[in-house]
């Protein structure tokens, strides 16, 4: 499911922390996460990466798929104020959906328990905002994708064992895809979950790339994925139209 608006502008504050440096990059990934930064590889083309600090109002009066999107937005308009000239900026923000309750990254230990036990053996959603504004743009062309995820049974000790590894105070809800403590079906995006709907955004890219001049070796990621998970996902190859390459 997608939805796309223009993001509204809001005050931030960004802190550069480009990794490549290269006159030949043309994307700027606005994100510190590691598994943004690698799912981005998938695509083939370099890029560089910017870790903006901008404000995250969860109580915005806005549906799910709006609030996520309106986030991404704001990434990627703080990103482009201190980033490369020139740079297609890509911003990405993840929200768990619980019933009505919309969850960010935990505020502390407590809230990551909180947050754990209600989805424990739920089905919630995960939503994605992403941002895409190219040189030039005056706002971000935004939209948003969601995955329907089951939380599998929680008991206190797989609760333990999962905090134990560190990484729940980073993840929306507490919780990251790939600790093996969440699923979904081969009908919906595991990367999305991941915090980067891959075959979305590569869709998204081949109907922008050529006005920011991306290279036509942009790769589907459709095949990356369906190895790295094991699995033939039904949904990627409907989203990008299975191309082997941008442009072809």
């Amino acid at each position: 499911m997608r939805h796309g608006l223009y993001a509204s502008t809001c005050g931030y504050g960004a802190i550069i922390a480009a990794v490549d440096t290269s006159p030949h990059v043309q994307l700027l990934l606005a994100s510190a996460s590691p598994r943004r930064r690698r799912l981005l590889a998938w695509l083939g083309v370099p890029y560089s990466v910017t870790s903006p600090e901008t404000p995250e109002d969860l109580t915005a009066p806005l549906d799910p798929e709006t609030l996520a999107a309106a986030l991404a937005g704001d990434k990627a308009l703080a990103a482009r104020a201190e980033g490369e000239a020139g740079a297609l900026v890509l911003g990405f923000d993840t929200i768990v959906v619980l019933d009505r309750e919309v969850l960010g990254k935990p505020r502390d230990v407590a809230d990551a328990w909180r947050m754990l036990r209600a989805l424990s053996g739920r089905t919630h959603r995960v939503v994605t905002g992403c941002a895409l504004l190219g040189p030039g743009d005056v706002l971000p062309r935004t939209f948003s994708v969601t995955t329907e995820v089951r939380m599998q049974e929680l008991t206190d000790e797989r609760i333990e064992a999962w905090m134990a590894l560190g990484e729940f105070m980073g993840c929306a809800g507490a919780y990251n895809i790939e600790g093996q403590i969440a699923e979904v079906t081969a009908d919906e995006c595991y990367q999305n979950v991941a915090g980067l709907p891959l075959c979305h955004l590569f869709a998204e890219l081949r109907d922008v790339g050529g006005a920011c001049g991306l290279h036509a070796a942009v790769r589907s990621p459709v095949a990356a994925c369906d190895s790295a998970l094991g699995r033939s996902c039904r949904l990627g190859p409907r989203v990008t139209g299975d191309l082997p390459h941008f442009g072809r």
